[in-house]
């Protein structure tokens, strides 16, 4: 159902069971898929695709130009995944040429009323960004990382899986896999136990995780070192050579 005042353009491709809410703006090149709902007043253009089941609240605004210099109104997207729930005033900007072209948002997220989604973001899947939350662009946010609300994350940098973020942080360097942080400029100020256990985690594993962070923000090994010994210590542990991978492939360093 497309309410009477929405603008819908001729050449947006629409499942036959969207919903489009009154004073809503449809661009041509927006693909929605079966299921979605798109709240009043929001705003889709650009080349974008939201993916089935997804709902976009009132007032959000998805696929408008990255906020670049170098922009040059190059035909880069935004992909929303599956069953995502983006609440109100959220905006999300497609990418830039250099950037690879690509805004992305995975399955299963919730970005929270005043996010920010920047020119080039990769958001994993199962990903949640409270209210006011703020990527930078190029940032990468990896599968079930919590984001508080108010807090800003620089560019380039990366949230590790099945981390947690506090609220009214300042995200300038990686936040490695598993961890809590806080603070500007964030700590670490541990392992995300309760984040863990909630996604099904043993408590051998979550022991296991632990051990492995001590070496690296609690020994008074060098990072190199750490690694090492992480090698050594923890070869049969899929969730710590997950860790060790983020660890050697950084560009921005690390929040200790």
């Amino acid at each position: 159902m497309i309410h009477s005042t929405a603008v819908v353009d001729a050449k947006a491709k629409l499942a036959e069971d969207v919903r489009i809410g009154p004073y809503a703006v449809i661009g041509p090149d927006v693909v929605i898929d079966s299921d979605v709902e798109v709240g009043s007043h929001a705003v889709i253009e650009g080349h974008t695709r939201i993916g089935a089941g997804s709902r976009i609240c009132n007032f959000a605004s998805i696929g408008q130009p990255p906020q670049d210099l170098h922009y040059a109104d190059e035909p880069t997207r935004v992909e929303i995944g599956n069953k995502c729930w983006i609440r109100e005033f959220v905006s999300i900007h497609r990418g830039t040429a250099k950037g690879g072209g690509m805004t992305r948002v995975g399955d299963h997220c919730m970005i929270m009323a005043y996010a920010h989604v920047a020119h080039d973001c990769r958001v994993g899947e199962h990903v949640i960004m409270a209210n006011g939350a703020t990527l930078a662009g190029h940032v990468e946010v990896q599968d079930y990382a919590v984001i508080g609300g108010l807090t800003a994350v620089h560019q380039f940098a990366r949230i590790g899986r099945n981390a947690f973020i506090g609220g009214a942080s300042a995200i300038s360097m990686d936040v490695v896999p598993f961890a809590s942080a806080a603070g500007n400029r964030a700590q670490i100020t541990g392992v995300n136990v309760v984040g863990l256990r909630r996604n099904g985690f043993s408590e051998e594993v979550i022991k296991t995780i632990r051990q492995a962070h001590r070496l690296v923000f609690r020994s008074n090994l060098r990072l190199e070192q750490a690694i090492q010994e992480i090698e050594r210590q923890f070869s049969d542990s899929a969730e710590v050579q997950y860790l060790l991978e983020f660890l050697q492939t950084g560009q921005r360093g690390i929040c200790r």
